[in-house]
């Protein structure tokens, strides 16, 4: 799964690596501990710009339902009540610079910090939706895609999130393309591209947002 997550990069690196031509009330400060239910920039196209608005991670069509998912399966999202339609109409790059993963070590659970080994942030596969309320500004909402683990994420954990790097990701965004080449994008990036290593536990708390969540521990 993804759990948390970390968005460090600036507007300035996120207009350069992903073209975003326009900036919808995001506050780029750094962040080293996004967690569910907060807000998460996130990247969409429409007819005339690349965008990076916020939105909340939670993924919940209605402020009445009791489920908000803040992952959804690559396996099934296409076929999924709950997703398909998104997954169809509404994709977005969750921006990203790494990620939390925990790994189950006896009774206790060790972090790690995953990141691109060329240090570049990410876009993480998105879906969304318009959250209809009945009264109030209208929320987007949102989930990140996962998939199963590579060679490297299967030593931590059995998923990963889906990574889409420069080329792949223009087409997730592109409304036009095909839905059996969506799915053949929503696969675990090769290990080589990733490098992971332990952090303290610190980091366990989301009430903790400083540059301590993403430091080296042990060896």
């Amino acid at each position: 799964m993804c759990g948390r997550f970390v968005r460090t990069s600036t507007r300035d690196e996120i207009a350069l690596k992903f073209g975003v031509t326009r900036f919808i009330n995001v506050d780029l400060h750094p962040r080293y501990n996004v967690a569910p239910s907060q807000s998460v920039e996130a990247i969409v196209r429409d007819d005339l710009d690349t965008c990076l608005e916020p939105m909340r991670w939670g993924f919940s069509p209605s402020p009445q339902s009791k489920l908000a998912p803040i992952n959804a399966r690559a396996e099934t999202v296409a076929a999924s009540l709950l997703f398909r339609n998104a997954f169809h109409r509404h994709r977005c790059l969750v921006v990203a610079d790494g990620f939390y993963e925990w790994r189950k070590d006896g009774a206790r659970k060790t972090p790690f910090f995953v990141h691109l080994r060329s240090s570049d942030p990410f876009g993480l596969a998105g879906i969304w939706c318009l959250q209809r309320a009945t009264e109030g500004t209208p929320i987007v909402t949102c989930a990140i895609l996962t998939c199963g683990a590579n060679e490297l994420m299967a030593q931590i954990h059995n998923r990963m999130p889906v990574i889409l790097l420069p080329g792949v990701r223009e087409r997730w965004l592109d409304a036009n393309t095909d839905p059996g080449d969506l799915r053949g994008m929503l696969k675990p990036l090769p290990s080589e591209e990733l490098d992971a290593y332990p952090v303290s536990t610190f980091v366990n708390s989301p009430r903790h947002d400083s540059p301590e969540c993403i430091r080296r521990v042990g060896a």
